[in-house]
């Protein structure tokens, strides 16, 4: 990382540090507007603080336990920086870490694995280090896709495959769609739903068509080459054009595509695929190009890193000699582990076993390539690779692409339209839907055309502004016919610093300069070292009112979200039975995440609401309230921070309050307005014991440099920050939860100022 090195974390089990919680046992760009249709942003990243330990010697006393000398605020001034850093992570993330690394090494029971990671958040959660804060969606929509006929996992690509979802001549009423949802959670995994809900849909008096108009806006796709980009507004039409070796259901389950099975070898290893036979790549005009085989796998693997577009990470230190090929110190691709083994015979091999690894088939990175069509285009593989040649012309429009999935692209026209049909050669057309669909611009000029176009049928799907919400209440019908979207996979909290030591932003000292005295810094410093300190600010914000300043009154609640890995992100397959404080708690098959997240905060005695089963029409969420805010809990979380402190030598009071900056941006106004309505809600909460400053980056670029386009932690220029956040590239709790790993290894324990 940037030629830092790292320092292995000697994390010490069982310990504790003065002011730990009681019942505790031992990339992309800011949060973007809400909407249904994904604009450019880096799927991976989805972006948007000296810690007083204590004046006195306190130890671990326990028998058998290591003795750990709580450090003062002088003593960590004096300590290196990454001595600091892994000191400082022990105290306040070591108990997440060991339940963790255990979850990690659970490869064998996946259901086993997602409870004991279940465990883990909810301990990072206690820790107070992060208040979740918001994600993506939760806005109004009127509608004629049927609800949860597409696939609703957060990870992958599958979510914009439309060729098998079920679409009626007439909106859908808000009072059906709530029931098909129920329903939909009753009988996910069944295999049942699709029928059950075109059964209720003709009982209903619906009628279904066979054609799909959903818009689109940003920016036209830059790239139609799947494989050498990460935007998902390149992804979004293109992912339409193939098929890969699996794809999730409607129902959330991976099925077959291409691949009509796999086997893993006994060590987890080695994964072989069965390709699928009869299979044609087409051009744009629907005529065989070539035979779907194994080695378009081979083919793809290779170009996508060839192109460097983004998606290499995904597979450094995944695939077997991956991480070579990328940087170069592997030239022979035969080296790399996929490979064909004969026409129909797909190896992957891996560096170790990951049993979320066929979660990842579903992302663009693993698309397959016809080696014979990318050729014939001008590509090359390896050193002789050049996308600028004067001969490659792969990927440049629809008509440069190879095709083996449902949809034809047939027209593009910039700014105007994607239009899509039928590809007569698909293997399993006879299932689809949707035989053509037309994605009309929209450049969000007119403020009501949406609605409108929702209205006449000209769009299928239609998210809707505060104009359109007003014209549909005006219209009558906004009470019949408008719900409020899912949220979807980015996760954007507030963090702390846990050791603040940049008070103006890194590349240009005069910007963002602290107000606060070298006094108001270290009293700072030492209120966030203590966990009841951050939980009282997080306990003392009011998110609904924070987010109203974006969304108005009517969606404050419609994002929220309370936990960093959402609370649906995955089930469980099996019963599982944890210990959990002692006590041995069996989870019978299909319970979510979040509700083992919640039992264990619940068994600590910490009063967030992590999960609420009755949320999201009953389906049970981690979204859409605030399980957090109540002054009364900031209030009592921050008399215990002040008598542990105290006893430390260090004073909160009225006249001795502890002032934190906020960094935000004048010159976007939500952002602005959210700024104060947080600085409004933990002043009235924390009783004039707390005071938030709001340090103004007079655009974004300076904003951004306060925490999101630093590097590391020592950069951070912060006490509390809510500029980043985090989206998932598969279906494991790891592509959160990793990115609070020690040693420059989480991309996110930056945002705490260590690492």
């Amino acid at each position: 990382m940037k030629n830092r090195k790292k320092v292995l974390a000697v994390l010490l089990a069982g310990t504790m540090v003065a002011g730990s919680l009681a019942g505790c046992g031992s990339k992309g760009g800011s949060d973007t507007p809400a909407t249904d249709t994904p604009v450019a942003e880096n799927n991976k990243d989805t972006e948007q603080a000296d810690t007083e330990a204590a004046n006195s010697e306190e130890t671990a006393t326990e028998e058998g336990e290591e003795e750990v000398s709580v450090k003062s605020m002088a003593e960590l001034a004096e300590m290196e920086y990454d001595d600091r850093c892994t000191y400082l992570y022990e105290q306040n993330l070591g108990e997440f870490y060991e339940i963790y690394q255990e979850a990690k090494a659970e490869v064998n029971d996946l259901s086993k694995r997602y409870a004991m990671m279940a465990i883990a958040e909810a301990k990072l959660l206690e820790s107070g280090v992060l208040n979740p804060q918001t994600a993506q969606g939760g806005s109004y929509a009127i509608s004629r896709r049927v609800p949860n006929t597409e696939t609703t996992v957060l990870w992958g690509n599958d979510e914009y495959r439309y060729h098998n979802v079920l679409v009626t001549t007439e909106l859908i009423k808000t009072a059906d769609r709530a029931e098909m949802r129920q329903k939909w959670a009753e009988l996910r995994g069944s295999g049942t739903y699709l029928e059950w809900a075109k059964t209720y849909l003709a009982e209903k008096g619906y009628e279904l068509k066979d054609s799909y108009a959903a818009h689109w806006f940003g920016s036209d796709p830059t790239t139609w080459d799947i494989l050498s980009t990460s935007q998902t507004v390149d992804s979004y039409a293109t992912v339409n054009t193939y098929d890969g070796l699996l794809e999730y259901d409607c129902e959330n389950v991976q099925q077959p595509a291409l691949a009509t099975s796999y086997d893993v070898s006994d060590d987890g290893l080695t994964y072989t695929f069965h390709i699928r036979e009869g299979v044609d790549w087409v051009d744009s005009q629907g005529r065989k190009v070539a035979d779907v085989k194994a080695d378009d796998w081979v083919a793809g693997f290779q170009h996508m890193i060839d192109t460097n577009g983004g998606l290499g990470d995904l597979v450094d230190g995944v695939v077997l000699n991956a991480s070579g090929y990328i940087s170069g110190e592997i030239t022979d691709f035969s080296q790399v582990g996929v490979k064909a083994i004969d026409d129909y015979t797909l190896e992957y091999t891996l560096e170790e076993p990951l049993p979320y690894f066929p979660t990842m088939l579903c992302y663009n990175v693993f698309a397959p390539l016809s080696r014979d069509y990318y050729t014939s285009q001008g590509g090359k593989f390896g050193d002789e690779f050049d996308s600028s040649a004067a001969d490659y012309t792969y990927g440049k429009s629809p008509d440069n692409i190879a095709y083996n999935g449902p949809f034809l692209i047939t027209n593009f026209t910039s700014k105007n339209v994607i239009a899509f049909k039928q590809n007569e050669s698909y293997w399993n057309k006879d299932s689809m839907t949707i035989k053509s669909m037309s994605w009309p611009y929209e450049d969000q000029s007119d403020a009501t055309k949406m609605y409108n176009d929702g209205k006449s049928a000209t769009l299928d799907h239609a998210p809707l502004n505060t104009s359109e919400v007003e014209s549909a209440k005006a219209d009558g019908l906004f009470d019949e016919y408008v719900f409020i979207s899912d949220t979807n996979g980015s996760t954007f909290p507030m963090y702390y610093n846990l050791y603040r030591t940049a008070y103006a932003n890194s590349n240009d000292e005069t910007k963002v300069v602290s107000v606060l005295t070298d006094e108001e810094k270290d009293l700072a410093n030492a209120a966030l070292g203590n966990a009841n300190f951050r939980l009282a600010i997080s306990f003392s914000i009011d998110k609904a009112a924070r987010q109203a300043q974006r969304v108005g009154e009517d969606l404050k609640y419609g994002r929220l979200r309370n936990t960093y890995v959402p609370g649906n992100f995955v089930t469980l397959e099996n019963e599982v039975t944890i210990d959990i404080n002692g006590t041995e708690t069996s989870f019978p098959a299909g319970t979510v995440y979040g509700e083992i997240v919640q039992a264990q905060i619940d068994a600590d005695g910490i009063p967030i609401k992590a999960f609420d089963k009755s949320a999201n029409d009953g389906i049970g969420s981690s979204d859409g309230y605030d399980g957090w805010y109540s002054p009364e809990n900031a209030v009592t979380f921050l008399n215990k921070a002040i008598e542990e402190l105290a006893a430390q030598g260090v004073v909160i009071d009225e006249e001795h309050p502890v002032r934190l900056e906020l960094p935000y941006t004048s010159s976007i106004e939500w952002v602005t307005n959210q700024a104060n309505a947080v600085k409004q809600s933990v002043e009235s909460a924390l009783g004039g014991k707390v005071e938030l400053v709001l340090a103004d980056g007079a655009d974004s670029n300076e904003w951004y440099y306060t925490g999101y386009y630093t590097d590391y932690g020592y950069e951070a220029n912060y006490n509390v920050t809510d500029v980043s956040g985090w989206g998932p590239d598969y279906g494991d709790p790891v592509t959160y939860l990793d990115t609070f790993l020690p040693d420059y290894s989480g991309y996110v324990t930056k945002s705490l100022g260590i690492f």
